[in-house]
């Protein structure tokens, strides 16, 4: 399921005997938003960081180190993916750069045995006197999103 006016871009490696080169975000491109605020966290192996949303701003997230499950769920009413799920997986083995618009929720896991490192540009800067932000627990039975590894 990919979620109405959400964009995931894989990022290209050009590489040569000096190492890579990759364009991450670029004005014209689906992915781009213009960027007022960007932000790195880091995250520990296993933990969930979920869920939380904004009502005017656009995430642009890029996991740079580690590998991430990134859970979204669609809260727009006027949206034709209305309470609907989307699973993207990303990280350094699989760039990505990832566009999630106001009204979807989001948030993610750290999978394997390594932390995983996140830049995420946001159109609009923080204002901690006026937060455009959201919170849903990672459990909420709304979203009713299962966390465990599926073996298969």
């Amino acid at each position: 399921m990919i979620l109405e006016e959400v964009k995931v871009k894989k990022i290209k490696r050009f590489a040569d005997d000096r190492g890579f080169f990759s364009e991450i975000i670029k004005e014209g491109e689906e992915t781009f938003r213009s960027i007022k605020q960007t932000s790195y966290t880091e995250t520990y192996p296993g933990v969930i960081k979920a869920f939380h949303w904004h009502r005017k701003q656009y995430d642009v997230w890029f996991p740079i180190k580690g590998s991430i499950q990134i859970v979204l769920y669609d809260l727009r009413k006027d949206s034709s993916t209305f309470k609907q799920t989307q699973v993207i997986y990303a990280g350094e083995d699989n760039p990505s750069l990832i566009l999630i618009p106001p009204g979807v929720a989001h948030g993610y896991r750290v999978l394997g045995s390594q932390r995983a490192g996140l830049f995420y540009h946001t159109s609009e800067a923080y204002d901690p006197n006026n937060p455009d932000e959201e919170r849903i627990p990672f459990d909420d039975p709304k979203v009713n999103f299962d966390w465990q590894t599926k073996n298969k």
